[in-house]
């Protein structure tokens, strides 16, 4: 018994001591790595859900065309709602936000003599 006593009174090895010494160093490392990366994530969801300006609403809007007129196309890139109408032989574009559906724009084509 005094002998196991005795052995865990001793200096540990040189080598021994360095190689704790890198683990421990490696093992800091490492949860300092983990706690930037969770810090980082815990900010980027922060930031998006505070920067978000919420759901939209289902919104139920009317827009008018004139009598013979038809929509000949539509399309949606960019957070707008692109309607291609012919209004008697006349192409109109309208622009809507997605989001609200807020008119955005108007882009009429003539012909010129």
């Amino acid at each position: 018994m005094s002998s196991s006593l005795s052995r865990s009174e001793e200096p540990p090895d040189p080598e021994a001591a360095r190689l704790a010494a890198k683990v421990r160093l490696l093992m800091l490392i490492s949860a300092l790595t983990t706690v930037i990366a969770v810090g980082a994530v815990l900010v980027v969801i922060g930031y998006r859900v505070f920067r978000a300006e919420g759901s939209a609403e289902a919104a139920d809007v009317v827009a008018a065309l004139p009598a013979g007129a038809r929509v000949v196309s539509t399309a949606v890139a960019d957070g707008r709602i692109v309607v291609t109408v012919d209004i008697g032989g006349r192409t109109e574009i309208h622009i809507f936000e997605l989001k609200s559906l807020r008119p955005m724009g108007r882009l009429k084509f003539t012909t010129s003599p």
